[in-house]
């Protein structure tokens, strides 16, 4: 269809405001706010669409175009603002999601209203999106939209980004529709939060719920084979931080406008000309603090640390949610305590607090930031808080000082910040007195700092990195292996039980047993290792175990059949068909154990500053574990630090597997090993077939001497680009794999497989 577009947004709200004109006529205008103020140069750029509500209840307009966008406005009826929009989005999920400051509340017609809405904005999207056209969704109130347009248009690219925080799961799983909503939000390819905790706290939940995690993704959509054949592979989804930015071009461009300089110095002329302005810009919502930081001013004018009219304290707080009750009692205690505050310390004239409850446009709000001495942002919880970077965006003069608060998702960018606690009334206020007496040269330097991060990644950099992302996880998915379907997979196995000799080898760790926390507890499923040991018992069999493992933990941890041959340390170790150890690992010269030592201890020295990681010492190399870190951030930087240390060095050669570092300093690998001893046991090609079943990238130099067209078998346990020709979801499903293989072979050995 000629209208239909490749990039489609979908947000709760349009991104404009309509205007009534005083000839009768309608007008739209960009709304104010952080996501629209994100978006829209993405938006204009890409030509897309966005599909989001106008705001208005029973509002019922056809598409159009405004403001260089074309805009499909989604219709809801009073009845939907109040239970959808109202109920369930702020009075359910926003309070859940922002640390229960304020206690959420569950009701069933929300939560139907909610099904309702998220079905009617999947509907909207579906003549927009052009065939394989990318969506993105947008935040809170769309959780449920990334499943519907799943199961309606797999063929679209569908992202989704979390403006505010995941909650951890003992707070999230309090919501009665947990589990619809987690599913929800996995029709998506990409899951972007503005935190790593966001992310890793959905990871959390996932697993709790019952769900498979690898790494940074949940794996979904596999489904359940007959007995015997593979399971369909599982789609990744992937859960990553992207932090949002603004557009700090465009705002440092505005803030140097000659108007706007002129009307900074007009503030603080019709201030009173204050020795200090202190601002905060915030919605009006009891998420952003304002009370705590007005505690913490009176409390300074109280001390009389600050005083009148040297000091003032300008508060803007745009309107929100305003038939919400919750806001409107943050809006009359604010209120109050603005006038308790003016009453006490006051002066004719020279009021302490200049209180604005109303919208402040871009170029007013620009002249603020210049205006300001400080710039207070101090929620309770935020997924980001953009006031923040927009402040810093327009200090092109490199002037002023920012505190702010540690629970804004900012906080972890913008460290150069007087970063604080604000429950903590008085670490606030020494905050906000190291920063009105910061020296000029100090403060030029933290502002610097915290410009380079902000011009840096801005919001283009948040846009362009998260589609790309998008992008990257679709070619992932898409590279993957097609899942044959069951017959490919039995007929491949059919095939091979024919050969007169065949050599079955295997992974162990996430193939054999499944992947565990504690690698000492890991151990191979009861009927894998029974399939193994009957296969062990037919003539022309030949088994092997393939592991990154030491062959004193291959024997002691999997069990294996006394005939089968052992290659462990990722092939640095063999033990044959007799048991007899014929691995070169004990033959290391001088200069080669010498190295060995020095990654090794190395690789100490790095565990020690990462509490949960462990090193694993080898007769040829080393592993670095991390996957016990519960923090998915710092496995990840305790894994780069190993890597692009010792791992770096001469000598050392370094594979990055799951949730480990292998450093060996042999040259040999997987794909080596298994050649060796396919020759030692003469299964030449064309005449002995070779089954090989492995999950790991290490598993990969393995795929690789192995050839398909000539009867061997290859098989991916598990989701990512692969050389194997088949694929399985789990060890569950090797299990039957072997169990099928052993039927086929007993059967044309003319032996029973019932043991």
């Amino acid at each position: 269809m000629p209208d239909q577009h490749e990039f489609v947004v979908v947000a709760n709200r349009l991104p404009v405001d309509r205007r009534e004109e005083p000839d009768g006529s309608t007008s739209w205008r960009p709304s104010p706010g952080g996501l629209v103020a994100a978006l829209e140069p993405v938006m204009k750029a890409r030509d897309g669409a966005w599909v989001g509500w106008t705001g208005s209840p029973d509002d019922t307009l056809a598409p159009f175009d405004a403001d260089g966008m074309h805009l499909v406005p989604v219709p809801l009826s009073a009845d939907e603002v109040e239970l959808y929009y109202e109920g369930m989005s702020n009075a359910t999920l926003w309070p859940l999601y922002h640390d229960v400051i304020v206690a959420p509340a569950f009701h069933r017609t929300w939560w139907d209203a909610y099904v309702t809405v998220n079905r009617r904005f999947a509907q909207a999207v579906l003549p927009q999106a052009a065939e394989g056209a990318t969506v993105w969704v947008q935040d809170y109130q769309l959780q449920l939209v990334p499943k519907m347009l799943r199961e309606t248009r797999p063929d679209l690219r569908i992202g989704f980004f979390d403006h505010i925080p995941f909650p951890p799961y003992e707070i999230f799983a309090q919501l009665p529709w947990r589990r619809q909503v987690l599913e929800g939000l996995l029709g998506a390819d990409l899951l972007g939060f503005q935190r790593p905790a966001d992310a890793n706290n959905l990871l959390r939940a996932a697993r709790r719920l019952g769900m498979t995690t690898r790494g940074d993704a949940v794996l979904v959509d596999g489904r359940r084979a007959r007995r015997g054949a593979r399971l369909e592979a599982a789609r990744p989804v992937v859960c990553k931080p992207f932090p949002i930015s603004v557009d700090s071009t465009a705002l440092e461009e505005l803030a140097r406008r000659p108007e706007v300089l002129e009307r900074a110095k007009e503030i603080r002329a019709e201030l009173g000309e204050p020795d200090t302005l202190v601002l905060g810009v915030d919605r009006l919502d009891y998420t952003k603090g304002i009370q705590h930081r007005l505690q913490a001013f009176g409390e300074l004018l109280e001390d009389e640390r600050l005083t009148v009219p040297g000091a003032v304290l300008v508060q803007v707080a745009t309107p929100s949610r305003e038939r919400v009750d919750e806001y409107q009692r943050i809006r009359e205690d604010v209120e109050a305590t603005v006038g308790r505050i003016n009453g006490k310390h006051g002066q004719i004239g020279h009021p302490a607090v200049h209180y604005l409850h109303q919208t402040v446009d871009r170029a007013e709000l620009a002249a603020l930031y210049l205006a300001a001495d400080v710039m207070l942002v101090t929620p309770l919880r935020d997924g980001m808080n953009l006031v923040a970077k927009e402040y810093v965006a327009s200090r092109w003069d490199d002037a002023g000082t920012l505190v702010l608060s540690e629970f804004a998702g900012a906080a972890n960018e913008l460290t150069s910040a007087f970063v604080v606690n604000p429950h903590d009334i008085d670490g606030l206020k020494d905050a906000v007195m190291s920063a009105v007496r910061c020296p000029p040269v100090e403060a030029r330097k933290r502002m610097r700092a915290m410009r380079r991060t902000v011009l840096r990644d801005d919001v283009a950099h948040w846009a362009r990195t998260f589609l790309e992302s998008l992008h990257d996880v679709r070619a992932r998915q898409e590279a993957m292996t097609p899942p044959p379907d069951a017959a490919d997979l039995d007929a491949a196995l059919e095939t091979l039980a024919q050969r007169p000799e065949l050599l079955v080898a295997l992974d162990f760790d996430g193939v054999l047993a499944p992947i565990v926390r504690d690698p000492e507890a890991a151990r191979p499923l009861p009927a894998a290792a029974q399939a193994l040991h009957d296969l062990a018992a037919l003539p022309g069999v030949h088994l092997a175990l393939v592991s990154g493992r030491t062959l004193d933990d291959l024997r002691r941890l999997a069990g294996p059949p006394p005939s089968a041959a052992l290659i462990g340390s990722h092939g640095a170790q063999v033990a044959d068909e007799h048991g007899a150890d014929v691995g070169a690992a004990t033959t290391l010269d001088d200069a080669t154990r010498d190295l060995l030592a020095r990654a090794s201890a190395a690789l100490h020295a790095i565990s020690a500053r990462y509490p949960g990681t462990f090193v694993e010492d080898k007769p040829a190399g080393t592993v670095f574990h991390t996957r016990q870190i519960e923090r998915r951030e710092d496995a990840e930087a305790a894994a780069k630090e190993a890597a692009q240390g010792p791992g770096s060095w001469g000598g050392v050669r370094t594979t990055l597997g799951k949730e480990v570092v292998d450093l060996s300093v042999v040259d040999v690998d997987k794909g080596v090993a298994l050649g060796r001893l396919r020759v030692a046991l003469g299964l030449r090609p064309g005449h002995g077939g070779v089954l090989y079943v492995g999950d790991d990238v290490t598993d990969e130099h393995a795929f690789a001497v192995l050839d398909d067209a000539a009867g061997d078998v290859t098989v991916k346990v598990g989701e990512g680009v692969t050389g194997a020709r088949h694929r399985v979801a789990d060890p569950e499903r090797v299990a039957d794999l072997l169990v099928r293989l052993l039927e086929l072979v007993g059967k044309d050995r003319g032996t029973s497989a019932a043991r």
